[in-house]
């Protein structure tokens, strides 16, 4: 597996967290041709690898994203299927912003050639060892268990109306995880001073859906954290340490019952 466009930790639990939107990189050629606001990157899932830091006691193997969203968008089907029909969302390699700012001075999307040769060079490979680790995870506990590690601004009008809730888990509507398994999780941030919803407005997006396959033993879970709860959603986009320490434990215990009534299922 080329390791050149994504970053992997291993480990030995039967969970593999995968983080799609935290990479920040362009390469030169493609940020040269972009507007100053999109080089800045707004729309990166901001310190998600940083507040999960507790993965490496856990033993969970780790996969994130090198490059930005704005390059290849790892959360998108690349032939083009829309995650939610008839609500606005970005592609596969995205022309605009969340705040519907062109990224590209030209003022145009990217075209198909070019999204073709972006999807080959640094879209497959990451699907590819996702994958690669969930099949070796099944082969060796007989199921394995896949966490898609967002985070989003919690007001972002193109997607939705008012304040987002502080935890969202998705499951695809149910289609991703088996019964029981994702209400578990959901109980655990019920129980939490934050706010916490199962399938609302992000339901999982392409790698919740895709892979999570509860009738060949494989399970997906994405949690889209609103970034109020543990960084400052206005540039420089500081981390907040003493509310990511609040937060922590809370996640934490959601993948520990994550493993734990999947576990019970098989």
């Amino acid at each position: 597996m080329d390791e050149a466009f994504y970053h992997f930790t291993p480990g030995s639990a039967p969970l593999l967290v995968s983080m799609p939107h935290v990479g920040t990189e362009i390469p030169p050629a493609i940020a040269d041709s972009m507007t100053d606001d999109a080089r800045a990157v707004p729309d990166t899932d901001w310190h998600v690898d940083r507040l999960y830091d507790f993965l490496g006691d856990m033993d969970l193997p780790v996969i994130r994203a090198r490059y930005s969203r704005y390059v290849v968008d790892l959360n998108r089907d690349a032939e083009g299927a829309a995650l939610y029909p008839g609500q606005s969302e970005t592609e596969v390699c995205p022309g605009s912003s969340f705040d519907h700012k062109p990224l590209y001075t030209s003022g145009q999307g990217v075209d198909p050639a070019e999204a073709a040769r972006r999807i080959g060079l640094y879209w497959r490979p990451y699907h590819d060892r996702l994958r690669q680790e969930l099949d070796r995870i099944r082969g060796d506990y007989g199921y394995a268990l896949l966490w898609d590690a967002h985070s989003i601004r919690s007001v972002v009008p193109r997607f939705f109306a008012g304040q987002l809730p502080d935890l969202n888990i998705g499951t695809g509507g149910g289609s991703a995880c088996a019964a029981g398994t994702a209400e578990a999780i959901l109980a655990v941030g019920q129980a939490s001073s934050y706010s916490t919803v199962l399938n609302g407005r992000f339901k999982g997006g392409y790698i919740t859906r895709h892979y999570g396959e509860p009738a060949h033993n494989i399970q997906a879970v994405q949690m889209e954290i609103s970034q109020t709860t543990y960084m400052e959603e206005d540039p420089p986009y500081a981390f907040d340490e003493a509310k990511a320490e609040i937060l922590r434990p809370v996640l934490r215990n959601m993948m520990q019952q994550f493993m734990a009534s999947a576990g019970r299922r098989q």
